[in-house]
Parts: structure tokens; C-alpha cells; sequence
């Protein structure tokens, strides 16, 4: 739905002199209902339901200037980050841009760096239906709260430059990162990050690439995590082959390495398939993983199957 002509401020007397001018608010949503069942060592507790909901407030407006900001702010009461002062919202930022100068995204939380960007997995990141003890997550950085994305103006056709900073707070360190994206040629899409993480001595560089042809599409990602002391180090290496049956169904296959020094690696596959309809998707999933704590105890190679509905307005 759409609340049209709401008087905004933006960011006057903060940025430039600006008188108050009319813009754009609108909300979307989306709400889902999952099953899904986990199984292997000890996690066979049956069937576990979940809902998903989440609201989304976005507005825009030019300024006198000639500039526009936009603001976004979304409520979801699956925050993974609840706490007793933010429950139950979750990422909020503001977008400054021109043609001539590009855009610079602050966002209060739930941020993206130039790096972390790009951090999801070509498969979608499996390991993280199983991430219930923070066991398996890939070592991530950048982003999150008070976080800045700067993306500059156009260049070139299909290039897309961006670079990020992450002030310093209480025991952390400033961070900086890039990345570049190119989609200049039909059905590709190349993207590279590299960063340093508000942990000292900290670092990563990811890769994502994908390629479609026709109703195949394939992707591929790699994510690279160094601190000091090898035994900190993490690389995850992600493919996916997807095929688009119809415009109303598709199928894909995807699979995940985690790499650790000192541990097994952590492997992970997925077989998903989808159906849409309208502003309805339903998904169908199988996947597995091995070594989940990166040892080879047989309790940690589990199995998990997945259903869900879920519902765009």
C-alpha cells in the first residue's frame, strides 16, 4: 500500500539548507509459513513449524538541490538481533545520491560492507540451516550498525564501483573495504571485495560469479578469512546449477566447502525446487552436511528436509 505526499525533512541543517519538500512512503511485506526436519546423531526431534513476517517502510523525495534521500526501515519479528531496545526492529538506513556524485548508504543496522556484500554463498548459504550453536558460520566482517556504502557514479556501462567504512567503537578498530561488479556482457555477472574487519589484523576477499544461458544458470563463490594465526582462518568455496523449467518453476543443486586449518572440512549439498504463482512461492528443499563441528564424529553429518510457503505484498 502506498502513503503518498507525507511531508519529510531530510537531513536539514546535518547536510545542506534544504526546505521541507513532499515525498513518498510506501510499505511492503512479506510472511511465510516453514516445516522442516532435521535428522542424524542426536538431532531427530521431529518436525519443528516456523513462521516468517516482516514489514518493510520505505520513502524517498528530491531535495531542493537536486539530490534525493531515501529512507528504509524494516520491522521483523524474527530479528536475529533482538534486544530489549530494538526488538522488534531490524535494518534501517538512509541513501544520499545524485547523478554527478554517486550514492552513500548509513545504515543503522544491518549494513553491508563492500565485502560482506558479497559474502552469501553461490548456494545460498547452506550451513546456515544448521548453525543453531554458532558452530558452522563462515567468519564474516564488515557491515552491521552504523555502517557506510559509498557507490560511485557510473564510469562505464555495466561496472559498478562501491567502497565502505565501519567506524571505530568501544574495543574495535575503523574498517575499509571495495568492491567492483560487472555486468557489461549478457547473462554474466562478476563481482570482487576485499576489506579489512574492525578486529585487528583481520581481513577477507570475496569472489561471486554467475552465468546464465539460456534456462541454466551457473554460479560460483569464494569467500577468504585471514587473522593472525592460521588456526583463525576460514575459505568457503560455493557452486549452484540452476534450471528454469518454466516462469513458473525452477530446480537447483548447489554445494558448500568450509575450510579450517586444524579441522575437517565442513561439506554441504542442496537439491531446492520452486513454484510461483503470482506473489507466492512455494519451495521444496533436501540438503546435507558433513563434519558440521569439523570433526568426523558421526553425530555431526546430519540431513534435513524443508518445506515453505511464502507471500509478497
Amino acid at each position: 500500500m502506498n502513503i503518498k505526499k507525507i511531508g519529510l525533512t531530510a537531513l536539514a541543517g546535518s547536510l545542506v539548507a534544504s526546505s521541507a519538500f513532499a515525498g513518498e512512503m510506501s510499505v511492503a511485506g512479506g510472511a511465510s509459513i516453514n516445516v522442516e526436519h532435521i535428522n542424524g546423531g542426536a538431532a531427530d526431534t521431529g518436525k519443528a513449524w516456523s513462521m516468517g513476517n516482516q514489514l518493510t517502510f520505505s520513502g524517498s523525495g528530491e531535495l531542493d538541490n537536486g539530490m534525493t534521500v531515501a529512507l528504509s526501515f524494516v520491522i521483523d519479528q524474527g530479528d536475529d538481533e533482538m534486544t530489549s531496545e530494538t526488538s522488534p526492529f531490524d535494518s534501517h538506513s538512509v541513501t544520499v545520491s545524485s547523478d554527478a556524485l554517486g550514492s552513500l548508504k548509513f545504515s543503522g543496522e544491518g549494513g553491508s560492507s563492500a565485502t560482506s556484500a558479497l559474502d552469501t554463498t553461490a548456494a545460498g548459504d547452506i550451513w546456515d540451516a544448521y548453525d543453531i550453536a554458532s558452530t558452522v558460520h563462515p567468519t564474516g566482517i564488515g557491515g552491521g550498525s552504523n555502517s557506510m556504502l559509498y557507490t560511485l557514479p557510473a564510469l562505464m556501462d555495466g561496472l559498478s564501483l562501491n567502497a565502505s567504512f565501519n567506524p571505530s567503537g568501544t574495543s574495535t578498530e575503523s574498517a575499509m573495504g571495495y568492491s567492483a561488479t560487472y555486468t557489461g556482457v549478457e547473462g554474466l555477472s562478476i563481482s570482487y571485495g576485499s576489506g579489512d574487519g574492525t578486529t585487528a589484523n583481520t581481513s577477507a576477499d570475496a569472489m561471486k560469479a554467475s552465468y546464465a544461458y539460456g534456462p541454466v544458470t551457473v554460479a560460483y563463490s569464494s569467500y577468504e578469512y585471514d587473522a593472525d594465526g592460521s588456526t583463525s582462518d576460514d575459505d568457503t568455496t560455493s557452486y549452484k546449477v540452476s534450471y528454469t523449467v518454466s516462469d513458473e518453476i525452477s530446480v537447483s543443486y548447489g554445494t558448500e566447502t568450509i575450510e579450517r586449518p586444524t579441522k575437517e572440512d565442513v561439506e554441504t549439498s542442496r537439491i531446492s525446487a520452486s513454484y510461483t504463482a503470482g506473489g507466492m512461492t512455494i519451495t521444496a528443499t533436501m540438503d546435507e552436511i558433513e563434519n558440521m563441528d569439523g570433526s568426523t564424529t558421526a553425530t555431526q553429518d546430519r540431513e534435513r528436509w524443508a518445506l515453505g510457503a511464502s507471500f509478497a505484498f
